[in-house]
């Protein structure tokens, strides 16, 4: 049969019925055939033209508010990650010249227009700017980067792109359109389900600490935010302060599980957007709530955008809906639309162990902090890159000091770091060693080979008194720079 919003059908199996095999198979084939099985590529590709607008959209905001100078040129030092001190930022006019770029290229791949290239030039390109200061770290950008990859891989554009012209514009002839037209496979989808879904329930996960379910360090959070109406009403009350707490621990916790049940999907979804919605008003978290508004409507049926648009056009206009169509060809098979499919439509065995790797990755690293002693929260190891969100509030102070033959000279860091390099300076145990080595370098720079830095770094954690961050006593410039744990790092409150 045709399709009721007037292009050509194709036996695009709903996701509930896509990729049966027969019983006989192997159950590892079988698991196969149902990931490679075709599936409406709608769902993809608005979150593809949502996604990508989005980083166009943040790229207008940088050139506008001139973070490109202030994060980027202004900064005389910037601290890397480890072993990336290799990735410096374009000299001159570069970095303007490269968010110019990757803000055309992003719309490039929202509109579908090049698509493959343009995809993993942003890929590449937001990559290249997140690892550019380890005091840049954003689990919004971190988010940002792993969607574009998956973009990348996936095919996004199989369905409303310009190039392919499969959604945009009808055929003239009202001929069938190619096998596997518009659809993407199975496992596309839920990679993506996937990536969400680890945001959102490690999130949620590492909420499950005493100072979260004291309701720190929301209070101290919403103390700042009185004078707001409505919240400024109830944050003196202490149900009004569990609400925040605690809502946003179910939240991250339930939010896939509602998801992923039809039932439960639509009231789900509601509370997503409310939740995000809010958060984008109380809070300072960039383009993070309207990306995962975005992320999480490819927890719908595969073909809702088309579902959709027949709904509008049925209630709105209701004349385009009548006449006959023409019907496919009979016998016209569906194929999948993608590059790792193997033979016959099957998945093939090493593209399913990348999938299966990617996945495990993703589960593995926000797990890694239970390697390291002490808590997380403290020192830091194991922090980065495990959804760790709004997790904790943390200050302090810092001073260095330098003994060389010629005596101790004492540095204040805020001398020749910003303000947003200083406040996570005092907060992550890693920086404050690497700035160590920074200072030791310039003074070994002047000829002076007998460098011993130590610092006294006072910080506190989540409204709790100030304590030694590092141990005082020791000559950072000494110590390596590890993925181990610091034994030059204090246990913390």
């Amino acid at each position: 049969m045709p399709s009721a919003d007037g292009a050509p059908a194709v036996a695009v199996g709903r996701e509930r019925g896509a990729g049966r095999s027969a019983p006989n198979g192997a159950p590892a084939a079988r698991i196969r055939d149902r990931l490679a099985a075709p599936v409406d590529g709608a769902s993809v590709a608005v979150f593809r033209i949502a996604f990508f607008g989005i980083i166009a959209c943040e790229v207008a905001r940088y050139f506008a508010h001139g973070w490109i100078r202030e994060y980027w040129i202004d900064p005389t030092f910037h601290f890397t990650y480890f072993d990336l001190g290799w990735v410096r930022p374009w000299p001159g006019v570069g970095m303007y010249v490269h968010f110019g770029a990757l803000g055309c290229l992003a719309l490039l791949a929202a509109a579908g227009v090049w698509y493959r290239p343009a995809a993993i030039l942003v890929w590449l390109g937001f990559t290249y700017q997140f690892l550019l200061d380890e005091a840049r770290y954003l689990n919004h950008f971190y988010a940002a980067s792993l969607f574009a990859l998956l973009l990348a891989v996936i095919p996004a554009d199989a369905a409303w792109a310009f190039h392919r012209g499969a959604g945009w514009r009808k055929q003239s002839d009202g001929a069938a359109k190619p096998a596997g037209a518009g659809t993407v496979p199975t496992w596309a989808v839920w990679l993506l389900r996937a990536q969400v879904g680890t945001i959102y329930a490690f999130a949620g996960l590492a909420k499950l600490n005493g100072d979260w379910l004291h309701g720190e360090p929301m209070r101290s959070w919403l103390l700042d935010k009185a004078r707001m109406p409505v919240i400024g009403a109830i944050v003196h009350y202490g149900w009004g302060l569990a609400l925040f707490s605690y809502g946003g621990l179910f939240f991250d916790l339930l939010v896939v599980p509602g998801l992923l049940w039809r039932r439960t999907r639509p009231a789900a979804f509601a509370v997503a957007v409310v939740f995000h919605l809010l958060n984008s008003q109380l809070f300072t978290i960039g383009i993070f709530p309207w990306m995962m508004i975005a992320a999480t409507t490819i927890f719908f049926d595969p073909a809702w955008p088309r579902s959709l648009r027949v709904a509008l056009r049925r209630r709105w206009r209701p004349e385009r809906e009548a006449g006959p169509r023409t019907p496919p060809a009979a016998g016209t098979p569906v194929l999948p639309s993608t590059s790792i499919a193997g033979r016959g439509g099957a998945l093939s065995l090493g593209a399913t162990w990348v999938l299966a790797f990617y996945v495990a990755i993703q589960v593995g690293v926000p797990l890694r902090h239970f390697l390291y002693p002490g808590n997380v929260a403290w020192t830091e190891e194991g922090h980065r890159f495990s959804w760790r969100m709004m997790l904790r509030e943390k200050t302090g102070t810092a001073r260095f000091f330098v003994r060389t033959p010629r005596g101790q000279v004492t540095v204040n860091p805020r001398d020749s770091l910003t303000a947003w390099q200083y406040d996570e300076l005092v907060a992550h145990p890693d920086m404050v060693l690497q700035f160590a080595h920074h200072l030791a370098d310039d003074w070994r720079a002047q000829g002076i080979d007998r460098v011993e830095v130590r610092a006294r770094v006072m910080a506190s954690l989540d409204s709790h008194r100030q304590l030694p961050l590092v141990d005082s006593t020791v000559d950072l410039a000494a110590q390596p720079r590890t993925l181990g744990h610091e034994r030059w790092v204090t246990a913390g409150p």
